[in-house]
């Protein structure tokens, strides 16, 4: 499901000095023509593996920009500490969704979403009702909680174009691939959401009728909001906006878990509402 290296066990790269610009545009390229072609990118170049998280962030914001694809928001990855021990990051990961990913709840997801993996996180996504400026000023939690429009529970999808997930850890090679972004199933908004304990709100999952796991809110970042907060302010520091209407998934409260062509996933988030993805 995930390739054979076991989550942790991906071997640190010795590089971690930047990415010359030819270096990123080299591995955006490769990045790029994988997904266009949907299909499998070739082995990862020895020569563009770093451990140089700056680079990582310019090659996410290449690679977006050569795809130009539609925009729905964006996910944040390794928002939690137990993501960013087995895949060996320094801090959360951002990644924008695409718009032909979002798949309300029930959802039916076509294989074509899918280039090789489908790594299913059970996350609480926002939707923005204003749009938020790049500012000097980082944005506080407050600020951004009157931006919003509605609270979603979500299931966010990871894949990647290159082989053996967390080998690629070593050198963060999926976090490249726009942070692994490709599925996105929003459940029913709830509005009227600030008085709900999101911290503590507990997240059951279960995979063809069968409980599998449990998370809670607090785990990624300690709060949705946190996490909402810090996508805010990274798109801030770099001059972007967060549009009015855009999803941001806050981060999985219940790790990593890999799924196949056939599964049916269902995230009972409580009172909060369901999730339901059927992978086809």
């Amino acid at each position: 499901m995930h390739g054979p290296t076991l989550p942790g066990a991906g071997v640190r790269c010795a590089r971690e000095s930047p990415l010359s610009a030819a270096e990123i545009a080299e591995i955006s390229a490769i990045i790029v023509r994988a997904r266009r072609r949907h299909e499998v990118a070739p082995p990862y170049p020895e020569h563009l593996k770093t451990r140089h998280w700056d680079s990582v962030m310019a090659v996410i914001d290449t690679v977006n920009t050569e795809l130009n694809w539609p925009s729905a928001g964006w996910k944040i990855g390794a928002a939690s500490e137990e993501i960013r021990r087995v895949e060996k990051v320094p801090g959360p990961c951002p990644g924008q969704i695409a718009r032909k990913g979002v798949v309300p709840s029930p959802a039916r997801l076509p294989a074509s979403l899918f280039i090789r993996y489908r790594c299913s996180e059970c996350e609480f996504a926002f939707k923005m009702k204003d749009r938020l400026e790049p500012r000097d000023l980082p944005y506080a939690e407050g600020e951004v909680a009157d931006a919003v429009e509605s609270l979603h529970p979500a299931i966010e999808i990871g894949d990647c174009v290159f082989e053996d997930w967390y080998e690629l850890s070593g050198y963060f090679g999926g976090s490249m691939d726009n942070g692994g972004a490709a599925a996105f199933v929003p459940g029913a908004p709830i509005r009227d959401w600030r008085g709900l304990d999101l911290a503590n709100a507990r997240i059951d999952l279960s995979l063809n009728g069968q409980y599998r796991k449990s998370g809670y809110g607090r785990v990624a970042m300690g709060h949705p909001l946190t996490s909402l907060t810090w996508m805010v302010n990274w798109l801030s520091a770099r001059g972007k906006p967060l549009e009015a209407g855009a999803f941001v998934s806050t981060g999985t409260c219940t790790g990593h878990f890999f799924t196949v062509p056939g599964d049916h996933l269902v995230a009972d988030f409580g009172p909060i509402g369901s999730v339901s993805a059927h992978f086809e």
